[in-house]
C-alpha cells in the first residue's frame, strides 16, 4: 500500500517533472488562434464598422464605459484611423504567427492583447464564442503550446540535430529583436499613462517582458545548468496550471450551461430548438430549418440531447470511453448549430474547447496524416520525389509539420 507521503511525492514529480498535453496544447492554440484569424479576415471589409473610429458604439461611448469596467483596450489609445489600422493589422499578423507557431511565448502574448483590444472596444459584437476566446486568450499566455507542431519546433529540433554533428548553430537575433521593439511599445504606453485605471494586464505585459528576458539570458549561459532547470521546472508548473484551468474552464461552460437548460419551460417540454430555427437571424438556410423542424421527434431529441450532453460532460471525464463517445457528440453538435444557425465561429471556438480533452494517440495520428498529406502536396508541387533525409531532418518535419 502506498504512503501518502509517497502519493504526494509522485503528484509533485508529476506536475513537475514534464510540461504534459503537449498535443493538446497545440491543437487549442491553433484552434483558437485559427477561429480568430478567420474572423479577423472575414470582418475585415466591415472592420470600420464593428471596431472603427467611426463604428456605431461610438468612440466616446467606448471610452465611458471602459472607464467605469477598467477593460483593457488598446483601440482607445487614439481615436486616428491610421491607429486603428495598425492595430487591426497587428492582429492579424500575431494571430497568423500563434497559429504556425512562430516565437509563440512573444505571439501568445501579442495574441491576447489584439483579442482584448477588439473585443473590448465594441462589446456588443459577437455570438458567445467571443467570451470563450477572450477567457482562452489569457490562458493560452501561459501555456508552452509550441512544443509540437510549431515552427518554434521545427527551428529547435534543427538546432539541436545540427549541434549533435558538429556543427555551429547561429546565435537567434530575431528573438532579441522582437523582445526590445515590444520593450520599447510597453515602456512608451506606460509613461504616456495609457494604464492608467487598469493594473492587471500591464502587470501580464511586464511579467511576461522579464520572464522572456530572463528565459534567453538562462539560455545563452551553457554552464548555468542550474537556473534553466529551475526555469524548466517553474514553466512546467505554470503550464500544466494552465491547461487544467482551460478544462475546468470548458467543464464549467457546458455545467451552467445544461443546468440553466433544465430550469427552462421550453426545454422542459422539448421545443427550445425549434423557436431559434425560424428566426432570421438565425437562418441562413430556412429550407434546411423548416426540414429539421418539420418533425417533433426531432426536435425533442435535439433539446433532450443537448441537455443531457452538456450535464454529463464533467462527469464523462471520469471514463475514458464515455468522455470520448461525448466529444464526438458534442464536436457534431457544435458542427451543425455552425451550419443550421449561422454559427460558424462560435461553434469553432467550441469545438477548439473541446479538443484539449482529445486523446493524445488520437492527436499524434492525425499530426502524421497531415505531415503525410504535405509531404505529397511538395512532391507534387516540386514535379520530383526530394532525397532522402537524416532520421534528425525527418524528427524536425514531426514536430514541426505546420512550416
Amino acid at each position: 500500500m502506498n504512503s501518502p507521503s509517497l502519493t504526494l511525492s509522485r503528484g509533485i514529480a508529476r506536475v513537475t517533472e514534464a510540461a504534459h498535453g503537449p498535443y493538446q496544447s497545440a491543437v487549442i492554440r491553433i484552434g483558437f488562434a485559427g477561429t480568430w484569424l478567420l474572423f479577423l479576415l472575414r470582418e475585415f471589409p466591415h472592420r470600420q464598422e464593428l471596431y472603427g473610429p467611426s463604428a456605431p458604439w461610438g468612440w466616446n461611448l467606448a471610452e465611458q464605459l471602459t472607464s467605469d469596467n477598467h477593460a483593457f483596450t488598446a483601440l482607445l489609445w487614439s481615436d486616428g484611423q491610421l491607429w486603428f489600422e495598425c492595430c487591426y493589422a497587428l492582429a492579424v499578423l500575431t494571430t497568423a504567427a500563434l497559429v504556425l507557431g512562430w516565437r509563440t511565448r512573444t505571439a501568445s502574448v501579442l495574441f491576447m492583447v489584439g483579442v482584448l483590444s477588439l473585443q473590448n472596444r465594441s462589446v456588443f459584437v459577437g455570438d458567445g464564442g467571443d467570451n470563450v476566446l477572450h477567457l482562452m486568450a489569457i490562458y493560452l499566455m501561459f501555456t508552452r503550446c509550441g512544443q509540437v507542431w510549431s515552427l518554434d519546433a521545427r527551428r529547435a529540433a534543427r538546432g539541436a540535430a545540427a549541434r549533435a554533428r558538429g556543427e555551429h548553430v547561429p546565435a537567434d537575433r530575431v528573438g532579441p529583436a522582437l523582445w526590445a521593439v515590444s520593450g520599447l511599445g510597453l515602456g512608451a504606453a506606460t509613461l504616456t499613462g495609457r494604464f492608467d485605471g487598469d493594473w492587471l494586464i500591464p502587470a501580464l505585459l511586464w511579467t511576461s517582458w522579464v520572464v522572456l528576458a530572463l528565459w534567453w539570458a538562462v539560455q545563452r549561459r551553457a554552464a548555468w545548468h542550474e537556473p534553466r532547470a529551475l526555469l524548466d521546472v517553474l514553466a512546467d508548473i505554470v503550464h500544466n496550471g494552465a491547461l487544467v484551468v482551460i478544462m475546468a474552464e470548458a467543464c464549467l461552460i457546458y455545467a451552467t450551461a445544461g443546468w440553466y437548460k433544465i430550469q427552462g419551460s421550453r426545454w422542459q417540454d422539448g421545443t427550445a430548438v425549434y423557436y431559434p430555427l425560424h428566426l432570421d437571424y438565425f437562418s441562413p438556410w430556412p429550407g434546411l430549418a423548416d426540414l429539421m423542424s418539420s418533425s417533433g421527434t426531432i426536435m425533442m431529441i435535439a433539446a433532450y440531447g443537448t441537455v443531457m450532453v452538456q450535464v454529463a460532460f464533467p462527469f464523462a471525464l471520469l471514463n475514458r470511453r464515455a468522455k470520448n463517445v461525448l466529444l464526438v457528440l458534442m464536436m457534431t453538435e457544435h458542427a451543425v448549430i455552425a451550419v443550421v444557425l449561422g454559427l460558424p465561429f462560435f461553434s469553432l471556438a467550441m469545438i477548439a474547447a473541446d479538443s484539449v480533452f482529445l486523446p493524445t494517440p488520437f492527436l499524434r495520428r492525425l499530426g502524421d496524416l497531415a505531415a503525410r498529406a504535405r509531404g505529397r502536396l511538395a512532391r507534387r508541387a516540386g514535379g520530383r520525389v526530394p532525397a532522402p533525409r537524416s532520421p534528425e531532418e525527418s524528427t524536425a518535419d514531426h514536430v514541426g509539420f505546420t512550416a
